[in-house]
């Protein structure tokens, strides 16, 4: 996310200028779900094992129904078992593999994670017949009191659709909040492209950003099928300025707002909990 990026085809005074984030374009949510996705991959031997069997793939923007409310919802991106009988995908012109997507998606890998991505068995975009992971991913880089309610709600609102539907499904939450005490927000600086001076809006950090992350905590959770909530969720502070120049970081000292290593909320907690439920949901045979 630290490069600058054009926003293509959504917003044309956007498109002469290059953002870092833009609320507009998914290209954060990609990174982050590209990323959790490599992450249990190579976390989950069970997995891998399905994939090179090729009883699971992947779909993008995936449109659940809510049986009971008969809520439609696009999902970021889920794992599945194949449609029988199907294997072109209608929605775009040809299916993508999980390591083509770095270069769709714009992902810049360094050695060591291209090795590895380069060990992991081929898993392809194929149409999706029974779910068995879907993933939303979220932002609240800026306006925090705004984006509170917005972040609890579209988060609410995937778990309700994804069990909905399939109640043995992995639904699983993620949520990226700005720490920055600065941010640039794209909305509020539409013509810097053309000279005009950059705005940038102030933080009160890390207050804002604890209050997010508390927020995010609220958000139901189960520990088994048959009831309401997330089966894993996450909250991962970041320092965004949003300014073109400045770095993209990941936020990891407590003091300064980040979720604590072993809290429910913690990455590497969402990752070890989908692990094993995908184990105990999932198992060979």
């Amino acid at each position: 996310m630290s490069k600058p990026r054009l926003l293509k085809n959504k917003d044309k005074a956007a498109a002469h200028c290059a953002w870092q984030y833009h609320p507009r374009s998914d290209h954060h949510s990609n990174v982050a779900c590209w990323g959790i996705l490599f992450d249990l991959l190579l976390c989950s031997d069970l997995l891998r094992e399905h994939v090179a069997e090729g009883r699971v793939a992947f779909g993008i923007n995936h449109r659940m129904v809510d049986h009971t409310n008969n809520r439609p919802k696009n999902l970021d991106l889920v794992l599945c078992r194949p449609k029988v009988g199907e294997v072109a995908l209608t929605s775009r012109k040809k299916a993508v593999t999980f390591a083509g997507l770095v270069d769709s998606i714009g992902l810049e890998l360094d050695e060591q994670d291209r090795a590895l991505l380069a060990d992991l068995p081929v898993l392809p975009e194929r149409p999706v017949g029974s779910v068995l992971l879907a993933l939303e991913a979220k932002a609240a880089m800026t306006e925090f009191g705004k984006a509170r309610p917005r972040l609890y709600d579209e988060l609410a609102s995937s778990h309700v659709v994804v069990h909905g539907d399939t109640d043995s499904a992995i639904a699983v939450g993620f949520a990226m909040v700005n720490g920055s005490d600065s941010f640039v927000s794209p909305t509020k600086n539409p013509c810097i492209a053309w000279g005009a001076p950059m705005v940038a809006s102030k933080h009160d950090q890390p207050t804002q950003l604890k209050l997010t992350i508390k927020k995010i905590g609220e958000l139901p959770r189960r520990e088994t099928t048959g009831k309401a909530g997330f089966d894993a969720i996450a909250a991962v502070a970041v320092f965004c300025r949003n300014d073109g120049s400045t770095p993209v970081a990941v936020i990891t000292d407590p003091e300064l707002g980040a979720v604590r290593e072993g809290d429910v909320l913690a990455y590497s907690t969402m990752i070890n909990r989908v692990v094993g439920i995908y184990a105990s949901r999932f198992p060979r045979g």
